[in-house]
């Protein structure tokens, strides 16, 4: 990463929080963190990206383990599965992928600040710091809802898009944030896609590689 992206690194400033504390909410699946100016990466897919039975079997497997392993293995279970490719896989489609990269470059320096992202052929990660007076959760489902109108239109078809439930997790420090950047633009090379994370064309790898750079927070300078 080069220094100038380096520089665009918000570190979360939110440590020791308990679930139920300020800025923790549920949808009824996970919890959530969500505070003004929280860094956190976010990850949504496709409706069909993933059997609802395949979940449940490994809730099963995995159900005795304490909550931290039972997250940590839940997470790395479905990334791999998405990485295998299954369902639709709408946004292997060009024109798909460039609706939604669009879409989440529309109000980076404005709304929020994008720090690393890459459409896959069945799911997103992005890597993202709201603005002040903006909510993660506000601007994730802004994201879905656009591209899921969009995308239906563009492939001339109704009904789900997207699968309602979204992974996100906040950022604890550098270390953490540098390794959310490697995981996202280093993705389209784990699943088999290309060689290089500048390769992939819908990534902030591909955009870094163009020399593409958005505007920096607050405070911070080149």
């Amino acid at each position: 990463m080069s220094d100038a992206w380096k520089k665009r690194a918000i570190v979360s400033k939110v440590k020791g929080q308990t679930i139920g504390g300020p800025g923790w909410y549920s949808r009824g699946y996970l919890p959530h963190f969500d505070a003004e100016g929280q860094t956190q990466t976010v990850t949504f897919r496709l409706f069909d990206s993933m059997p609802q039975g395949v979940l449940d079997g490994w809730r099963e497997e995995i159900n005795s383990l304490p909550k931290k392993e039972y997250d940590l293995e839940r997470r790395k279970r479905i990334d791999a599965y998405l990485d295998q490719g299954y369902g639709s896989c709408y946004l292997r489609d060009g024109r798909i992928a460039e609706i939604v990269q669009n879409a989440l470059l529309h109000f980076d320096g404005e709304r929020y600040f994008l720090h690393a992202w890459v459409v896959m052929p069945n799911h997103v990660h992005v890597l993202y710091t709201p603005q002040a007076g903006r909510e993660l959760s506000q601007i994730a489902h802004s994201w879905k809802s656009y591209t899921a109108n969009a995308c239906n239109k563009a492939l001339a078809r109704k009904g789900e898009f997207w699968q309602p439930e979204a992974f996100d997790r906040y950022i604890r420090d550098e270390r953490h944030f540098a390794n959310a950047v490697s995981y996202i633009e280093n993705n389209p090379i784990k699943a088999g896609l290309c060689d290089k994370p500048e390769d992939w064309r819908w990534s902030s790898a591909y955009s870094k590689m163009l020399g593409a750079q958005a505007s920096l927070p607050a405070g911070l300078t080149r």
